[in-house]
C-alpha cells in the first residue's frame, strides 16, 4: 500500500471519528405525551415546585425558567400566578457523569493494518433538564419532555446560556405534539 493510500485512510478515519464526536455532543431530546389531549384548550400557564426535585442555584433556576417562558410565549401561552392557570409547569435538572473515549492513532498505518493506537478516557458532564406539565383541573402530567447534555457547566457563561436557549427551543419545538389526522 502506498503511502499516499495509507494516509488517505487515516485522514478518512480522522474525519469520521471527528463527526462521531460532534454528533456525540448534541443534544439529546424526548418527549411523551397523553395521547387524545387537546393542547389548544390550554392559555395559561403557572410555575410550580416537584418536591423533592433536582434544582440548581437561583441564578441558573432563572435563566432556565425565562428559557422556557420565551419559548412558552412563542407557542401562545401566557404566564400567570393564579392557581387558575390552564397548565403547571414545572421543571427538574441534574448534572451526572459519564465516561468519554478519546481513540487516536500513531505512525503512518491505520490501527487495522498494524499501526500504534491509544485510547484515553475522560469523564464528562451530562446535564439533563426535564420539562413536565400538567394539566390543572385533573392536576395529572399531560406532557413531559428532557433534553440530556444541556446543563453541563463550562467556564464560559455566555456558552452555557446559549446551549441553554438552544434545547429549550429544540425541547417546545414538540409542545403541543403534531395533531395526527
Amino acid at each position: 500500500m502506498s503511502k499516499r493510500m495509507a494516509f488517505s485512510i487515516a485522514a478518512g478515519l480522522c474525519a469520521v471519528l471527528i463527526l462521531c464526536s460532534v454528533f456525540a455532543a448534541a443534544q439529546d431530546v424526548r418527549y411523551n405525551y397523553v395521547p387524545g389531549t387537546d393542547f389548544s384548550k390550554y392559555k395559561t400557564y403557572k410555575w410550580v415546585v416537584v418536591q423533592g426535585g433536582a434544582h440548581p442555584d437561583q441564578m441558573i433556576d432563572d435563566q432556565i425558567k425565562q428559557a422556557i417562558d420565551s419559548q412558552l410565549a412563542l407557542k401562545g401561552l401566557t404566564k400567570v400566578d393564579s392557581d387558575k392557570a390552564d397548565l403547571y409547569v414545572a421543571y427538574q435538572g441534574a448534572v451526572t457523569q459519564e465516561k468519554q473515549w478519546n481513540a487516536y492513532q500513531t505512525g503512518g498505518r491505520p490501527v487495522r493494518w498494524g499501526g500504534m493506537g491509544t485510547a484515553t478516557s475522560s469523564t464528562i458532564n451530562i446535564g439533563t433538564l426535564v420539562v413536565d406539565m400538567y394539566d390543572s383541573a385533573t392536576q395529572k402530567p399531560v406532557w413531559r419532555g428532557d433534553a440530556t447534555k444541556t446543563l453541563n457547566p463550562s467556564k464560559d457563561p455566555a456558552k452555557n446560556q446559549e446551549r441553554l436557549q438552544k434545547a429549550v427551543a429544540k425541547l417546545l419545538k414538540n409542545y403541543p405534539p403534531p395533531v395526527k389526522k
